[in-house]
């Protein structure tokens, strides 16, 4: 009863009111229904999930904020652009465009999206680097993996007052850099990838390291130039400190090295089979037939397994190796010349049925 008296004099007032408040009161009520289905709206712009994909996204350095609305587009990352869009200018992101990588998540709303991207907080990304030989392969391979060109890349690594600048010689500066796997920020700038590169350096060099290169009596520089030359002549890692012994055994000789991949690399010419009198007489500071001791620096870029090969190299007689007749991969050591001649001989029969010739 109480109710139904309640309605009725609620029924009544209304009735009361006059034709013209009863309009402004539906106004009101109007403008208050319209203003909360706005207002629920801009709050779905704002925490609704809109990111329907993971991935990374990548920002270029100078982008501006139609750059960045190209790129997730093309990556058909979001469900609505427009409330991005109205979302990052309400935020001011539209401004504030941070370059990077970042890896962005499925479920995100435009908010979660807009403060990860204005945080700057990148997601490093994996770059490997091994079997490389020559500066320019390097370059390319970085290139792969973060922002700048390979033309920037092979322009540091062949500057002579940045190689100084980090303790080392042009011909040296590569020994500087050791293949493996690092985590790093996609807009990393050549020279900020040769200080890691520098930091990855040192910490690899370390005590033990060092005692050991010591103990041959040899400096980092001359351990990895060897070893630069000992990967090239096998890919068996169990056969390497053998290989690294001759060449440690030579060196304490005062012999010419004699090393056939440094004509390779003089020639610029890894896949030449057959070392050729013709090409013994090239005249460059990498011909170990012409000069002797080390050359002035790595004919590649060693792994780190090679280099600790060359560090625990074997201790021997031996002074002379060459490759196996079965074309295993394996070489047979000799102690003599005359040893070494015959080995010689084998092998090179082998390449003569072939038909091997150069």
């Amino acid at each position: 009863m109480f109710l139904f008296s309640m309605k009725l004099n609620l029924s009544g007032r209304w009735n009361m009111l006059p034709k013209s408040r009863k309009w402004i009161s539906a106004g009101v009520l109007l403008v208050l229904i319209i203003a909360g289905i706005w207002g629920y709206q801009r709050y779905l712009a704002i925490f609704k999930t809109n990111v329907k994909k993971s991935g990374m996204l990548y920002i270029h350095t100078g982008s501006g904020f139609l750059q960045l609305l190209d790129s997730l587009k093309s990556g058909h990352y979001l469900n609505d652009m427009n409330t991005f869009k109205w979302v990052a200018e309400r935020k001011n992101y539209v401004k504030r465009i941070q370059p990077g990588a970042y890896f962005i998540k499925t479920g995100w709303s435009n908010n979660q999206l807009i403060d990860f991207l204005r945080s700057g907080k990148q997601t490093p990304v994996k770059v490997t680097f091994n079997n490389i030989r020559f500066r320019e392969e390097l370059a390319a391979r970085l290139s792969r993996y973060l922002e700048s060109d390979s033309a920037a890349f092979f322009n540091v690594l062949n500057d002579n007052q940045i190689a100084a600048d980090f303790g080392f010689s042009c011909e040296s500066f590569t020994s500087m850099i050791i293949p493996n796997t690092y985590e790093i920020y996609w807009n990393t700038l050549p020279k900020e990838f040769l200080v890691r590169m520098k930091f990855e350096y040192d910490r690899f060099w370390n005590m033990t390291r060092k005692n050991k290169a010591a103990a041959w009596g040899l400096s980092p520089l001359q351990i990895v130039t060897i070893a630069s030359i000992v990967q090239e002549e096998s890919n068996k890692n169990d056969e390497k400190p053998r290989i690294a012994g001759v060449y440690i055994n030579r060196i304490k000789r005062g012999w010419l090295l004699q090393a056939d991949p440094t004509i390779k690399f003089a020639l610029g010419n890894f896949m030449i089979k057959r070392i050729l009198t013709k090409y013994l007489s090239i005249d460059s500071p990498y011909n170990t037939y012409k000069y002797a001791g080390l050359p002035p620096g790595p004919i590649n870029f060693p792994d780190i397994a090679t280099v600790d090969a060359v560090l625990n190299a074997e201790r021997h007689n031996y002074l002379y190796f060459c490759a196996k007749e079965d074309f295993s991969g394996y070489h047979n050591f000799a102690q003599s010349l005359a040893e070494h001649n015959r080995n010689a001989a084998k092998y090179q029969a082998v390449l003569n049925r072939s038909k091997i010739w150069k």
